[in-house]
């Protein structure tokens, strides 16, 4: 597959960005997310629509004049706490690939890494130097000889997190297909960085260095079936012979399932248990009830929840996985709930962080594996309708980390899994995998 860049433009938001919004702050949790870009491909068939180019370029500048800071650049004269609302536009790139859209889903069976190829070009120039510096929203339109469609957008986390990434894409892809006034786009709130200021962290994380392994990332996606979602929950609870007093979620299930299969197929390598830490980052917008104003804000607001599986200590039967999971949950969700100002929740998490992954027995020690499991079930994922349909193919792209994506897909639920190469042939051969008889990119 050759893909030729034809163009590359800013688009810039249809209405100037007035003086009183021009300086939109950040808030603390936009300020500890990592400097990287989370990259979303969206692979669509359908493109019969003779003017979609111009509807995806004047939607998308219909939702930056509502969505303003994505059209901004980090202000560097306050240590970019801040981003300036100039109207200096998104990065947007059309393209072209030599290759049917049919013959890259074959390939894409047994390679789902190929898929990456369609992240914004212009991302392959941001690096650690020019990072904040650089557009915080890049975007890529790439046209298959078919005509089917790859939609890409990067963003970068200190400004956006997965919720505002899903909000965003939901709502230009509705204002594209629905024609949607400016006066009618209102999905965000922007008061994040007045609730929750951004302060001196230097002083309050554990100085811990986090290791960072460079290693060779192998993407797969997984079709899990509702029938065999019942028969799993159902299984779990038999066999926990009582322990489980809880009806326990898809998610709960599911993320026990994989850890423990990845556990597993480490140990095989390895020829013992090692410890493990999962982080299982959790929306906070539903869960912080004594400030409603929270409820929809682009930025970051989520917590990372550490759940430790400890080799001899942690049994190994997958109730206790979800009992393990719903407890660390429950434990984070606890705290929030006791918390009666911003402060009380940034405590929360300094203390989680500082126990977990900060601390030098488990996020700096380089014999613990790590893996990270995000659900963006209930988001509006594979919602997103450009007036192509849904999307046949949804690829998420971050650098070199073992995570699960878990994501629905209609009635099911839908896992991209990148993991270490040398773990997948083992993860893959797991009882747990095979009995779950999940089925490869079924609706390709």
């Amino acid at each position: 597959m050759k893909i030729q860049i034809l163009c590359t433009k800013l688009i810039k938001p249809c209405l100037p960005t007035p003086p009183h919004l021009q300086h939109y702050k950040l808030s603390f949790f936009d300020q500890i997310s990592e400097r990287e870009h989370v990259s979303i491909v969206y692979f669509f068939r359908n493109s019969n629509n003779s003017n979609i180019d111009e509807r995806l370029e004047q939607s998308l500048s219909k939702v930056l004049t509502h969505i303003y800071p994505a059209a901004g650049r980090y202000n560097d004269k306050d240590e970019y706490c801040s981003i300036l609302c100039l109207d200096q536009g998104v990065s947007y790139t059309k393209a072209k690939v030599s290759c049917m859209l049919d013959n890259f889903f074959e390939k894409a069976r047994n390679d789902l890494g190929l898929a990456a190829l369609f992240r914004p070009h212009v991302n392959k120039n941001i690096n650690e130097t020019n990072f904040m510096v650089s557009p915080i929203v890049t975007i890529q339109v790439t046209k298959f000889e078919c005509g089917g469609l790859a939609i890409s957008i990067s963003t970068s986390h200190p400004a956006m997190d997965g919720f505002s990434d899903f909000q965003f894409v939901f709502e230009w892809a509705k204002v594209c297909r629905m024609g949607t006034p400016i006066e009618e786009i209102n999905f965000l709130s922007f008061d994040m960085g007045n609730i929750f200021q951004t302060r001196d962290i230097s002083g309050i994380f554990k100085s811990t260095q986090v290791p960072t392994i460079q290693q060779d990332i192998v993407s797969k996606r997984f079709i899990i079936h509702e029938a065999n979602m019942s028969r799993l929950r159902k299984k779990c609870i038999d066999e926990s012979g009582g322990a489980l007093t809880f009806q326990p979620s898809r998610v709960e299930v599911i993320t026990a399932l994989l850890w423990r299969a990845l556990i597993r197929a480490t140990a095989n390598i390895n020829g013992y248990f090692k410890p493990s830490l999962l982080d299982f980052p959790m929306n906070m917008r539903s869960k912080i009830t004594f400030l409603p104003q929270v409820k929809n804000p682009m930025g970051n607001f989520m917590i990372g929840v550490p759940v430790k599986f400890i080799p001899g200590e942690t049994k190994m039967e997958l109730h206790h996985f979800i009992i393990l999971i719903r407890n660390a949950v429950n434990k984070v969700i606890a705290s929030c709930m006791k918390a009666n100002s911003p402060d009380d929740i940034v405590s929360t998490l300094v203390n989680s962080y500082n126990e977990s992954f900060r601390s030098p027995k488990w996020g700096g020690n380089e014999e613990v594996d790590k893996v990270m499991c995000t659900s963006v079930c209930r988001f509006p994922v594979h919602d997103s309708d450009f007036g192509l349909g849904k999307p046949n193919l949804i690829f998420f792209g971050m650098k070199d980390t073992q995570m699960f994506w878990l994501y629905d897909f209609g009635l099911e639920i839908c896992v991209q899994m990148d993991l270490k190469e040398k773990c997948v042939p083992l993860f893959d051969r797991d009882d747990d995998i095979k009995d779950l008889t999940f089925i490869c990119d079924a609706k390709l």
